[in-house]
């Protein structure tokens, strides 16, 4: 599938949309879509991208993007009613432009940007609701859980222990959230080092699990981890640096692997019986060069992809893949929309936004 650079195609593609984009998906890839009643939302921070994955009427793939500057951070409700979104300087929350069972164009589900707050670029990755359906993030620049302030950038919760002070220095690499009954439970970090960008010289087995509960690690020995996610009373990670997805047996302390994926990985959520991974190419520079990924690839003769991929939970295989190739090379996070067919959003680089008004739960063109 070819994505070309016209914003009329149903895609979403706008005026400054990529130039190519090649999108490949497995064969039943739509019908599981179809019959797990869901469909997916990632981000393409490199590229700029909040990506939006369903299933058109006649049954093919619908692919709608929209540009935000560096969008990392994805969080979608239970009932996908809302979307929050963080990028370069902000946290978005998106909101649905109409009732359930209407349409608009063919789609389904129409997000608005609703509500920007403005953080300043703090890094923010990880993004979840607390108990009270307020946002809590993590900023990786400040090695810090934080929340947003009415009048600062953000308010700080937690730093982990090993940090002696707040700094915009991105000491250990901070990045994934993961909850328990509305609160902060267990985090992911490259490392535990306390100075300047310290995590960098512990990419290879620096990485950690940490228990906000208990204040201490309970896995060690991972390879740049991230977005630590509870389902199912098992606390699944990934383990972004050897490509693998797994879950964290506390007792043994240990990652227990469950699936490679061909790829740096960063972005995990759940449907049903199913995870759904995300896969970046690795960087050309040396923080992405010689990582574990590197061997097992070579091992397994394959080639790293950017991409989504679905695995059974029950067996450990990849069921179903989704490809991109050309412009768009990592991935950071991705989410499920449950109940939702085929999704688009709103953005700020077509007049679209100015002209379309929602009242009373319809969308209008004026």
């Amino acid at each position: 599938m070819l994505l070309p650079n016209d914003p009329a195609q149903p895609t979403g593609s706008t005026s400054d949309a990529p130039s190519k984009l090649e999108i490949d998906a497995s064969r039943n890839f739509p019908g599981w879509l179809l019959e797990q009643k869901v469909s997916l939302a990632f981000t393409t921070y490199q590229t700029g991208k909040l990506f939006f994955v369903g299933v058109q009427d006649n049954g093919r793939l619908s692919i709608f993007e929209r540009t935000f500057n560096r969008c990392m951070g994805l969080y979608a409700d239970s009932a996908a009613e809302n979307l929050y979104m963080s990028s370069l300087y902000q946290l978005w929350r998106f909101t649905p432009a109409f009732q359930q069972g209407q349409q608009f164009e063919g789609f389904d589900k129409l997000y608005v940007p609703q509500v920007g707050y403005t953080t300043g670029d703090i890094d923010i990755h990880d993004i979840a609701l607390a108990a009270d359906n307020t946002p809590i993030f993590v900023s990786t620049l400040f090695s810090c859980i934080a929340k947003l302030s009415d009048t600062h950038s953000f308010t700080p919760l937690w730093k982990p222990p090993w940090i002696s002070k707040l700094a915009a220095e991105d000491r250990c690499h901070l990045n994934g959230l993961a909850m328990v009954d509305g609160k902060p439970r267990y985090v992911t970090s490259v490392s535990q080092s306390d100075v300047a960008e310290g995590w960098r010289e512990h990419r290879h087995s620096g990485g950690i699990l940490f228990d906000l509960a208990t204040n201490e690690v309970v896995v060690d020995g991972l390879c740049m981890p991230h977005s630590p996610r509870v389902y199912r009373n098992k606390i699944w990670l990934l383990d972004s640096g050897s490509g693998y997805f797994g879950y964290a047996d506390i007792r043994a302390g240990k990652f227990e692997r469950v699936a490679f994926c061909p790829g740096f990985l960063r972005g995990l959520c759940f449907v049903g019986d199913y995870a759904i991974v995300g896969m970046s190419l690795g960087r050309h520079n040396k923080t992405f060069q010689g990582l574990p990924l590197d061997k097992y690839l070579a091992d397994k003769q394959a080639a790293s992809r950017c991409g989504l991929q679905v695995i059974d939970l029950n067996t450990g295989s990849v069921v179903h893949g989704f490809r991109l190739s050309g412009v768009v090379e990592e991935l950071y996070d991705v989410v499920a929309l449950p109940g939702v067919k085929r999704p688009m959003a709103l953005g700020f680089k077509s007049d679209q936004i100015r002209h379309l008004v929602s009242i009373d739960g319809s969308a209008i063109k004026n």
